[in-house]
């Protein structure tokens, strides 16, 4: 193991890792640090948990305290996260390594006023963490100058382009200097992550820690297979079996989010719900509660995914699999942080079979399944195999005739009642006098003419 005080840093800070406790270096953070120091653009992939975060700010850090200061409006170092939560998450562990340097840092998301960011960005800052939508924003507005900008980090680049932030980030892309130095850290890198990487970064090095799109080894991931409308009994009955065990459920939507808020309250149990349509306040709330242990169940769609960091998180509970793979490796990425066990369930049915398949195929294994004795299958979750599923074909049932029938009208019966049967289409009339008639023999309902 590399401990921090080999790998250069300034004695402040050295200090100030020591006052936290930390000594030994990931192997994320013992890589990508040097490799910072020395200037060179990076593309870093470790496994969420790991310590990315210490890796890129530690060193920002280091040469931003060397000599100048941001101007009125000016950002030196931008850092774009994809999520409010994950901006919150950076912040304050920048804030925290930067102990007694004398720089200044902030963070600017959406879904609050702009007002006060505004105001606070006269000041200029060392250190901006931003997403990019409330980034362009201010820039828009004169209230971010990015002349005097020399680092750029993107963190969790893959997500911002699941979220659609792509044309922002290439707005954002020709309104920085080009000359800089960028880093881009995640825990999976997609190809169109790469080929952005491609355009944007200077001859950068590649590290990558473990495998890639890959689980911590601490963390013990299983399914249960069952049917849909089962899911939330189960649910229930995995929250009574884990009682005492703080949980994160994962669903898709913020419906599913409400009523299962509502359900577990019914039931007694301290419970928070992080979704999109909740205002920031209520999510940075929902959030601090789970961290600081006051609420037992966090339940979140994916926004939750990346940006929550619990140290010893026991269990997350997949109600439904997301529909990127890449979001499941950062949903049970919450539990098996930094050396500590954890346990990944996922609840799964007939419906979900092809995301299973992707997700196995991206780990680069099998998921143990775990049938559960009252909550068996009726519609069986097919089997899976790296590279597809496998699917069993049900035997053909033979048609049963009726015996000595033939052509008769006893097989004729089972037709619907407009198919063809001979040589000709037989239509029937369903008139109000009752019985069926055939076309022919249709009653004449034309109006009788006028005598003139």
């Amino acid at each position: 193991m590399t401990r921090f005080s080999e790998l250069g840093l300034a004695p402040q800070l050295q200090s100030t890792l020591d006052s936290l406790g930390y000594q030994e270096a990931t192997a994320i953070q013992a890589k990508a640090i040097p490799l910072v120091l020395k200037g060179r653009d990076l593309m870093a992939a470790a496994q969420t948990g790991t310590g990315k975060t210490a890796a890129f700010t530690l060193p920002l850090l280091e040469k931003l305290s060397i000599g100048g200061k941001a101007g009125s409006n000016a950002v030196r170092a931008l850092i774009l996260v994809p999520t409010r939560e994950l901006a919150e998450q950076v912040m304050q562990a920048v804030q925290k390594y930067t102990g007694e340097l004398p720089l200044r840092s902030y963070a600017v998301y959406g879904g609050v006023s702009i007002n006060p960011q505004m105001m606070a960005m006269r000041k200029g800052m060392d250190i901006l963490v931003a997403t990019p939508g409330r980034l362009l924003d201010l820039y828009r507005n004169n209230a971010v100058k990015f002349s005097e900008l020399q680092y750029l980090v993107l963190d969790e680049a893959d997500r911002m382009l699941d979220l659609g932030f792509a044309g922002e980030l290439d707005e954002i892309f020709c309104a920085i200097p080009r000359k800089r130095q960028t880093l881009l850290f995640s825990a999976t890198f997609s190809q169109r992550v790469k080929d952005m990487a491609a355009m944007m970064l200077r001859d950068p090095l590649s590290v990558e820690v473990s495998a890639p799109n890959s689980a911590a080894d601490t963390l013990q991931q299983w399914l249960i297979p069952l049917d849909k409308k089962r899911k939330t009994e189960c649910l229930q009955q995995l929250v009574s079996r884990n009682a005492g065990k703080q949980i994160l459920i994962f669903v898709k939507t913020r419906k599913s989010v409400d009523e299962l808020e509502n359900l577990f309250i019914a039931d007694g149990l301290s419970v928070a719900g992080i979704h999109g349509e909740k205002s920031q306040a209520a999510r940075m709330n929902a959030m601090q509660s789970f961290k600081s242990s006051e609420v037992q169940l966090l339940i979140a769609t994916d926004v939750a995914a990346r940006g929550l960091d619990v140290e010893e998180l026991p269990l997350v509970i997949n109600l439904e699999l997301p529909v990127n793979a890449e979001d499941y490796i950062h949903r049970i990425g919450r539990s098996g942080r930094k050396g500590n066990t954890g346990e990944a369930i996922s609840l799964v049915c007939a419906d979900e079979v092809q995301q299973l398949a992707t997700i196995e195929n991206m780990l680069g294994q099998l998921i143990e399944r775990r049938p559960q004795p009252d909550f068996e299958a009726t519609h069986k979750v097919p089997e899976t195999a790296l590279g597809g599923i496998i699917v069993k074909k049900p035997k053909k049932e033979k048609k049963k005739l009726i015996p000595g029938s033939g052509n008769s009208m006893a097989n004729a019966a089972r037709k619907p009642a407009n198919s063809r049967s001979g040589s000709g289409l037989r239509m029937f009339d369903h008139s109000e006098e009752g019985g069926t008639k055939s076309a022919g023999n249709r009653p004449d309902r034309r109006r009788p003419r006028k005598k003139k």
